[in-house]
């Protein structure tokens, strides 16, 4: 019994993290602004969103049904929306069931994406393909910690390395040099990089 409820916890662990590391959305970005010309509707010229949020760039409308408000979805350049917001074009897909060339086109979610103007609008949209794969990061996703690399250089430990003259400046990787007087812990002369000797 208590095998069995081992193999089902690991399971569902594996099952989530495929989850979070799978989560890819073919999408047809849209744009939608707050000022300037036709095309602001009441609400996003006050800034009004469907979760209460004040509108601002870095935001945009999706559908809640298949990706969460206040998910993140991070775009081909590496840039991420915060899903605040919604509307009736973007549930029914009406953007891209009229613009797509294929089945996975017509087929697309639609996300749309908030600007302060109708300008800037207009400017990313014509620089960008309105057909894109984007990340979603569900709510309360655990955050993937990016590594701390400080040094970039590999140690390489070893005794058959040649002890260099203590004033000779040692470049490449750090050396522990065993044949040497006992300053470093395993009684060998620590180089460093830079040629000082280290303790």
């Amino acid at each position: 019994m208590k095998r069995l409820v081992l193999v089902l916890l690991l399971g569902s662990v594996g099952a989530a993290q495929a989850y979070y590391r799978d989560n890819s959305l073919f999408a047809r970005i849209t744009v939608y602004w707050a000022h300037g010309g036709h095309g602001a509707d009441q609400y996003s010229r006050q800034h009004k969103s469907a979760t209460g949020t004040r509108l601002q760039q870095g935001q945009c409308a999706v559908d809640p049904r298949k990706i969460p408000y206040g998910s993140k979805v991070v775009m081909p350049d590496g840039s991420t929306l915060n899903a605040v917001d919604t509307g009736s074009a973007v549930r029914n897909r009406k953007a891209a069931r009229k613009s797509g060339r294929t089945i996975s086109e017509k087929n697309a979610i639609v996300i749309d994406k908030f600007f302060e103007t109708k300008h800037q609008a207009l400017m990313w949209a014509n620089s960008n393909p309105p057909f894109v794969s984007v990340k979603v990061i569900p709510p309360g996703a655990p955050a993937v910690a990016k590594p701390n690399i400080t040094n970039s250089q590999p140690i390489a430990l070893g005794s058959q390395a040649p002890a260099k003259p203590t004033g000779a400046a040692a470049s490449g990787p750090m050396t522990i040099v065993s044949n040497g007087p006992a300053t470093g812990p395993t009684g060998g002369i620590i180089r460093n990089p830079l040629g000082r000797l280290g303790r």
